[in-house]
């Protein structure tokens, strides 16, 4: 066996070593694991064990994805985002109307026209409160 032919040798092998290490390696997750990808920065996790939101956390939920809808339907007064708000935060059918137009008394506010989804949701609570049982 000549020179070049037991380097040209030890090169193939070297890169099949190689390759077979690489098919077989295995990684790990530096991040740990992402069960939870719904959660809040002060520690709740908007899921429960189940995969379904939380009750408590349905109002703001609703608002965050919705904002714009309802905004709209407290400006007219009426209307299914208003009413499904509502429903979320307890006011009973038959005073339902009584807190639509006090919500669209509150229309032209800043807490209800251009506030973040929280403000928005305070601002729905508070005028809902008088109405719940």
């Amino acid at each position: 066996m000549t020179n070049r032919s037991l380097r040209t040798g030890t090169v193939l092998l070297g890169a099949g070593l190689l390759l077979l290490s690489a098919t077989a390696c295995t990684t790990t997750n530096p991040f740990g694991p992402t069960t939870d990808t719904v959660s809040s920065t002060s520690g709740k996790t908007w899921l429960t064990e189940d995969g379904v939101l939380r009750t408590e956390l349905k109002p703001s939920a609703f608002v965050t994805f919705n904002q714009e809808n309802l905004r709209r339907d407290i400006a007219a007064g009426q209307g299914e985002y208003l009413t499904s708000m509502s429903v979320l935060l307890g006011v009973p059918v038959d005073r339902q109307p009584a807190f639509f137009s006090a919500m669209q008394a509150r229309a032209a506010e800043p807490a209800v026209t251009t506030a973040a989804p929280d403000v928005l949701l305070a601002a729905l609570q508070q005028t809902a409160s008088p109405y719940l049982p």
